[in-house]
C-alpha cells in the first residue's frame, strides 16, 4: 500500500518551502521515522520523516523544487522489501515467453525482438557492462544515486543532480562530475555539440543560481532593516588582557568540571547584559508609535549554518551562567552546521551579539535584526602596541561596533552601552559584584 509523503508544517504563515535533499533515492529500504528528506523555509530547515516502514517508491518533487505545506511530494511502499521491488521491476523488464535469451545474464530490452533474434547482437550486448550501467542510470532520470560530497556542492550551488552528467561506477553522480559542471568543462567522453567555436566568441559565463529560501529571508530582513530603521554605528575598542588571564588561569579546572573550554562570548554575553541595563533602549523596540521596552534579556547569538547565518537565541540570558552560556553557544553551533536549529530558537530576541572575528574581521558594520534596536559587533584580537601608564604595550585587542536605531537609541546613549561593555569585558570582576 503506498503512504504519502506530506510536506509538514514547518511555522506559523509559513506556506511554501524548498525540498532542500532527498537522503533516499526510489527503491532504497526506510524504516518508520528515519529521516528521509529534509525541507527549508526561510527560517530553517526542517527534517521530513517516513510515515512507515517499506520503499521508497515514486517522488513527485525533486531537489530545489518548491512545494506548499501539506502537498504530497512522494510515497512510500509499505510492507515491500528492496528484494521485492527489485524483483518487480525485473519482471516488468523481461521479455514476453518466446523472446528469453539463452544466457541467464542477457535481457533484451522491451520491445527489441531483432536483439533476441540475432545471434551476434545477443552475444555482443552483454560484454559492454559499463555501457548497460551508464543506460540504467541514464533511464532512471532524477533517481541517480549522488555521493555524499557531490550532494554537498549541489546544495552549495543550488543545482540539480539530474542536470548533470554522472560518470561514477553504476551512474553514480561524483564529486568531479559536480566540480566540471561548474568550471563548465565537458565530462570525459561526453560529445561536443560544437567542437570548433567561433574566433569571436564570447568566452565569459554566467551562472544563473536560484536563492535558498533562507538567503532570501536574510536578503529580505536586512533591505526592511535599512529602509524602516534610522541606522547608526559607534566604535570603540577593548583590553582583553584579563580576560585571557582568568582564561589560563581556570581553563583545566572549568573545563574539566563543566565539560566545555571557557571560551570569551559567555564574557561579552554578560558585558552586553549589563550594558543593557544601563541603556535599557537597546533592549526596546519601535511598535507602531510604542517603545516597548523588555523588562528581560533574550540574546541573539549570530553563527554560521551550511546555509546562511542564523541567529539562535538564549532565552533569560541574565539567569544563565558562564557553564550554561558556553554550552548553549557550542550546542547552537553544532546544530546550526547539521541544519538543525529548531525554529522556535530563531524567533524572538531581544538584542543580538555577532562575532565577524572568528572569521578574521578587524572591523564592521552589523546591520541589526528587526524588531531589536541594537547588534554588538565583536571582531578579531590582534596583539596590538598600547600606552598603558606612559608605557607602550602590547596587548590583545578588540575593536566593537554597536548598530544602533537612532530612532529611539540617542548617540549619547550609544557610547555609554559601548563604555559599560568595555569596562565589563576589561575588568570582569565587575561583572560578578554588578559595579
Amino acid at each position: 500500500m503506498a503512504v504519502e509523503l506530506i510536506v509538514p508544517a514547518v511555522g506559523e504563515s509559513i506556506t511554501e518551502v524548498q525540498l532542500g535533499v532527498w537522503r533516499k533515492t526510489p527503491g532504497d529500504p526506510v524504516e518508520e521515522d528515519e529521516v528521509i528528506a529534509e525541507v527549508e523555509s526561510d527560517k530553517a530547515t526542517v527534517e521530513v520523516r517516513a510515515p512507515a516502514s517499506g520503499v521508497l517508491g515514486q517522488v513527485l518533487k525533486q531537489n530545489g523544487e518548491t512545494a506548499e505545506v501539506g502537498e504530497i511530494i512522494g510515497y512510500i511502499e509499505e510492507g515491500v522489501t528492496t528484494s521485492g521491488a527489485q524483483a518487480a521491476e525485473t519482471k516488468a523488464d523481461a521479455p514476453e515467453a518466446g523472446v528469453a535469451s539463452a544466457g541467464a545474464s542477457q535481457i533484451a530490452e522491451p520491445g527489441d525482438v531483432s536483439s533476441a533474434e540475432d545471434p551476434e547482437r545477443r552475444t555482443a550486448a552483454p560484454s559492454d557492462g559499463k555501457q548497460q550501467e551508464r543506460s540504467a542510470a541514464e533511464s532512471a532520470g532524477d533517481e541517480v544515486r549522488v555521493m555524499p560530497a557531490a550532494q554537498r556542492l549541489l546544495e552549495q550551488h543550488g543545482l540539480k543532480s539530474r542536470d548533470i552528467r554522472a560518470t561514477g561506477p553504476g551512474g553514480r553522480l561524483l564529486k568531479e562530475d559536480v566540480e566540471r559542471h561548474i568550471a563548465g568543462q565537458e565530462a570525459p567522453g561526453a560529445a561536443r555539440a560544437d567542437s570548433a567555436p567561433d574566433a569571436g566568441a564570447d568566452d565569459r559565463e554566467e551562472e544563473a543560481v536560484p536563492m535558498s529560501p533562507m538567503r532570501r529571508r536574510i536578503a529580505q530582513r536586512l533591505v526592511e532593516a535599512q529602509q524602516t530603521a534610522a541606522l547608526l554605528t559607534t566604535y570603540n575598542e577593548c583590553d582583553l588582557s584579563e580576560i585571557m588571564a582568568l582564561r589560563k588561569a581556570y581553563q583545566d579546572d572549568f573545563q574539566k568540571t563543566y565539560g566545555i573550554k571557557l571560551g570569551i562570548m559567555s564574557f561579552f554575553v554578560k558585558a552586553s547584559i549589563e550594558g543593557l541595563k544601563a541603556v535599557p533602549a537597546l533592549n526596546a523596540e519601535v511598535r507602531d508609535t510604542d517603545v516597548v521596552y523588555k523588562n528581560y534579556f533574550d540574546i541573539g547569538v549570530a553563527v554560521a549554518s551550511g546555509k546562511g547565518l542564523v541567529v539562535p537565541v538564549l532565552r533569560r540570558a541574565e539567569r544563565m551562567s558562564f557553564a550554561e552560556l558556553e554550552l548553549a553557544i557550542a550546542d547552537f553551533g553544532g546544530r546550526a552546521q547539521e541544519n538543525k536549529i529548531n525554529l522556535d530558537e530563531l524567533q524572538g530576541g531581544t538584542f543580538t551579539i555577532s562575532n565577524g572575528g572568528v572569521f578574521g574581521s578587524l572591523l564592521s558594520t552589523p546591520i541589526v535584526n528587526p524588531p531589536q534596536s541594537g547588534i554588538l559587533g565583536m571582531h578579531t584580537i590582534q596583539d596590538r602596541p598600547v600606552a598603558r601608564d606612559g608605557q607602550v604595550v602590547i596587548r590583545p585587542m578588540m575593536y566593537l561596533a554597536l548598530t544602533y536605531d537612532h530612532r529611539i537609541v540617542d548617540g549619547r546613549e550609544a557610547v555609554l552601552f559601548l563604555r559599560r561593555v568595555k569596562e565589563c569585558v576589561e575588568r570582569p570582576a565587575r561583572i560578578m559584584i554588578e559595579v
